[in-house]
């Protein structure tokens, strides 16, 4: 019944006749204060909009608040409570105060709110919000890089097919399959005159890689860990990396990929957007297309001229460019996007998918060795 009151937030017709006290009593009044004016007394108008009725709309009031939920919950609610209280109380612009900013629990979801108010951040903010960008970005760094550069070395390893490999780099079922015309019944087996075998990258480059990404409001979490990977990407030397973002206009930030708080705050989310005119920037920067993987990161809602955007892709899949479209970049699940534009990509065999971080590596591996790529389920996602 404590649980269930809890949840219920008391109030006339709550019915556990559940009383709190002490540590649950202020859990109720941190709960309250964000959630409390919501879904009570629907039919008086004064109280279902004022939402913010525990929660004053000042700063010492959420700094309080910010470390009541952070003494009573756990690191990954705290964050979803702040999400809710940037968005249901409009309290953005209390993050551009320094003393709030260090009274946050940072994770990539507060990275992108504060990239786009970046422009209206003052300058005395500005340095405790790299602070907490960076901590966010090193943490990520942490858990995706090792992973990530183990999973493209592999790949770039077996991308380099050789026709007289060491044994242990044998490719079996290419040997095989190279094979079968000199297959001896009476001895039910295959005489393998020709191996086929991995290769191992050398330290020169390899492969061709351009990030794009759509900064457009909606993208906000996809930027922050494009950009991480971009850095990673860019620290491989079988790897030239490129990493270009876009609204309506289109900014290569390559010369920034060694640190991604300065990609980062190179972005201007929000805005409108205009694929056709990064694609265009993009097929202009491919020298070498059949060693290049083109990743375009957007949720496909084109304001520019759409048949030309599916004209580039079109053509730069002919001349042998690897390409992949991503609908997110992100834990979010499968975001909102233009299905028409999804459909005409997909008819081009350049299926456009929303991808978590984790599969990343996957997918890049795939795109190297030019295999199918690792679609998840895209119903399992909504």
């Amino acid at each position: 019944m404590r649980r269930w009151r809890l949840v219920l937030g008391g109030g006339e017709g709550e019915g556990t006749g559940c009383e709190l006290a002490g540590r649950d009593a202020a859990m109720d009044g941190a709960l309250g204060a964000l959630y409390g004016g919501e879904g009570r007394d629907r039919g008086k108008k004064d109280r279902s909009r004022d939402r913010s009725a525990g929660l004053g709309a000042s700063a010492p009031s959420v700094s309080r608040w910010l470390g009541d939920i952070r003494k009573y919950f756990p690191s990954s609610v705290v964050q979803v409570m702040q999400r809710d209280a940037i968005e249901r109380l409009g309290l953005s612009t209390l993050l551009l105060e320094p003393e709030m900013l260090e009274a946050v629990e940072a994770d990539v979801h507060l990275v992108g709110t504060l990239l786009s108010l970046n422009k209206a951040m003052p300058e005395t903010t500005k340095e405790t919000a790299r602070t907490v960008v960076r901590k966010v970005v090193e943490d990520l760094e942490k858990r995706l890089a090792t992973r990530t550069r183990a999973t493209l070395t592999g790949a770039l390893d077996r991308s380099a097919r050789v026709s007289r490999p060491r044994h242990h780099d044998i490719d079996w079922n290419r040997t095989i399959a190279a094979n079968l015309k000199n297959y001896l019944p009476e001895y039910k087996t295959i005489v393998p005159e020709r191996l086929v075998g991995y290769g191992r990258a050398s330290q020169s480059v390899k492969k061709e890689v351009i990030l794009c990404i759509d900064q457009s409001g909606s993208m906000a979490a996809s930027v922050v860990y494009a950009s991480v990977f971009g850095a990673v990407l860019g620290s491989m030397r079988s790897l030239n990396t490129r990493l270009v973002v876009f609204d309506t206009n289109v900014v290569d930030l390559t010369d920034q990929l060694d640190d991604p708080v300065d990609v980062l705050f190179g972005t201007q989310l929000g805005g409108g957007t205009d694929i056709n005119r990064a694609l265009a920037y993009c097929q202009s920067q491919i020298t070498r297309p059949a060693d290049t993987i083109v990743v375009l990161i957007s949720d496909l809602y084109e304001g520019g001229i759409r048949n030309e955007m599916l004209k580039r892709v079109a053509a730069m899949k002919a001349s042998g460019v690897q390409f992949v479209t991503l609908l997110a970049l992100s834990d979010e699940g499968t975001p909102a996007y233009d299905r028409e534009h999804a459909a005409a990509l997909s008819a081009l065999d350049a299926p456009a998918f929303a991808c978590t971080p984790d599969l990343f590596p996957e997918v890049m591996a795939a795109a190297i060795e030019k295999r199918p790529l690792p679609i998840p389920d895209m119903n399992a996602h909504r």
